[in-house]
């Protein structure tokens, strides 16, 4: 992935935590690793993982990091 399509990811991004993007899209939440854009995962708003590539320490590490900060991205 080229590093425009990374910048406009993460400036479209609804929420950006330690080198994560994560956009709503519709009742999907599309979450991106920023430093290793081969790394990605779909969630519902609830933090039910629907699709994802990433390793199971990266999903954890993902799933606390949306479970802690969700409410920062319904705020805005």
């Amino acid at each position: 992935m080229s590093e425009e399509m990374i910048r406009q990811i993460a400036d479209h991004a609804d929420m950006i935590i330690r080198g994560y993007a994560f956009t709503r899209e519709g009742q999907l939440i599309r979450i991106l690793n920023l430093n290793d854009t081969r790394s990605s995962m779909v969630i519902l708003p609830e933090g039910v993982m629907v699709e994802t590539n990433m390793d199971e320490i990266e999903q954890a590490l993902v799933l606390n990091i949306w479970n802690r900060d969700a409410k920062y991205m319904e705020a805005s």
